[in-house]
């Protein structure tokens, strides 16, 4: 498919220009599947999983810390916790 090409090798080249990428869309629109296709290294959390979204709102520096280690961070739900927004600017 030309479109999912397309767009693994813009999130591709972005992601080498900035250190944050947002990725929004519809629900069931693929958005978690294609990232985790382009960025199979990165570790995985979703804030669906209700302890983790506690963990990221009472503390997003300390949620960060402990999950941004290796080679990238996907968050999938990040909408959940909006002061993680605020920690990632930083």
């Amino acid at each position: 498919m030309i479109f999912e090409r397309d767009i693994i090798g813009r999130l591709k080249s972005l992601a080498k220009q900035f250190r944050v990428l947002g990725i929004v869309g519809p629900r069931q629109s693929g958005k978690s599947t294609i990232v985790k296709q382009v960025f199979p290294q990165y570790t995985y959390v979703t804030l669906e999983n209700i302890s983790l979204r506690a963990f990221a709102a009472e503390d997003p520096k300390g949620f960060l810390e402990n999950y941004s280690k290796g080679d990238g961070l996907i968050i999938d739900e990040a909408q959940h916790v909006p002061g993680l927004f605020n920690i990632c600017r930083a």
